[in-house]
């Protein structure tokens, strides 16, 4: 089967990630798979599809190559794939990585643009129900994974450092990093640091973000933090590994990566609930997980500092749960959704 991706960027993050992810599988599975871009999108990540780079900033209906599926994803893709496929170019299906309207602006834009197809897939329960109650369209599964890459290295014991707290901050000059709640984030990080002094508290930052944001090299300035800037999955290992605590204050993620790909290293999770990361996880069990009213995060990390033994106990099972997310599960999910739409 034809594919024809129509992609923005694929440059560091979740849901980059993914369509690399998605892409290469069904190329393993042997679909053939191209993805069209705007002369401005980087790619970031190792893809095994064939890449048309467009002469142009934006995507248009001329610019896709004659398929059987046209799969879009972010907004801005979604009109341009809807006029290729009424030419005939291939049945339009939308991955849908985010629900856009609630968290970016120009939502009067985002909005109608899951109006254009009933051929939806989401990430999660959460964004599938939200969808649903919308616009009266229920999405298709297919869930978040994790790279085997990724995994625990069991380093943790030999590294000669107290205790490392990390979470990821992105670029926050921009209108897509509002809902990550990063200056909550840092407040709660520097009510820990009070505390426990003694602790090293890693931001973990795309390279190419922190290069070009003054508020990452202000955070940098201050000497309270070890800023991390992770060329490739090789380093960006290393440092989940080296992390005993991950922290994530975002409140909308459709799926919340970071933190799974943290699980699946060892680390001890706590974060605040996002919609998405409920599925994998566990308040407990797993995690600690507050919603964000309770205004928890900070005293949840200071449990796990002063409680080694909880913090072992969620990291153990949190990583057991972690391998249930692959991205071959993934692609089968995927390619399964996709055989339904086409044959119903």
């Amino acid at each position: 089967m034809k594919f024809t991706f129509p992609i923005v960027t694929l440059c560091h993050g979740g849901a980059q990630r993914m369509l690399a992810e998605i892409t290469n599988g069904l190329i393993g599975l042997g679909h053939e798979v191209t993805i069209v871009m705007p002369k401005q999108g980087v790619v970031e990540y190792e893809v095994r599809s064939h890449i048309i780079q467009t002469g142009n900033m934006d995507l248009y209906a001329e610019d896709f190559p004659q398929g059987d599926v046209i799969v879009s994803n972010f907004y801005t893709t979604v009109a341009c794939s809807q006029a290729a496929s009424e030419m005939g170019k291939g049945v339009h299906i939308r991955l849908s990585l985010c629900y856009e309207p609630a968290f970016l602006y120009d939502n009067h834009l985002s909005f109608p643009t899951y109006h254009m197809t009933n051929n939806l897939l989401v990430l999660s329960e959460w964004q599938q129900d939200l969808i649903q109650l919308l616009h009266g369209i229920k999405g298709h599964i297919v869930p978040i994974g994790v790279s085997p890459y990724f995994q625990n290295l069991h380093i943790r014991d030999q590294i000669a450092e107290p205790l490392n707290i990390s979470a990821i901050l992105r670029r926050i000059e921009s209108e897509f990093s509002w809902h990550r709640e990063q200056d909550y984030l840092i407040s709660q990080l520097n009510l820990v640091q009070a505390l426990h002094p003694e602790v090293i508290i890693n931001l973990i930052c795309p390279p190419q973000e922190f290069q070009e944001s003054p508020n990452l090299q202000g955070l940098r300035d201050t000497g309270r933090y070890r800023i991390l800037t992770p060329a490739n999955d090789v380093e960006l290992r290393y440092h989940y590994n080296h992390t005993d605590i991950f922290v994530s204050s975002g409140t909308y993620d459709a799926g919340s990566l970071p933190g799974l790909e943290a699980m699946r290293c060892g680390a001890a999770l706590v974060t605040v609930y996002s919609g998405g990361n409920l599925k994998y996880g566990r308040h407990e069990r797993n995690c600690l997980m507050s919603y964000r009213y309770e205004n928890r995060l900070a005293q949840d990390i200071i449990r796990l500092v002063e409680d080694p033994v909880l913090r072992k106990s969620l990291a153990l099972e949190g990583e057991r749960v972690s391998y249930e997310y692959t991205w071959g599960r993934s692609v089968e999910a995927f390619q399964q959704a996709v055989y339904e739409i086409l044959w119903r």
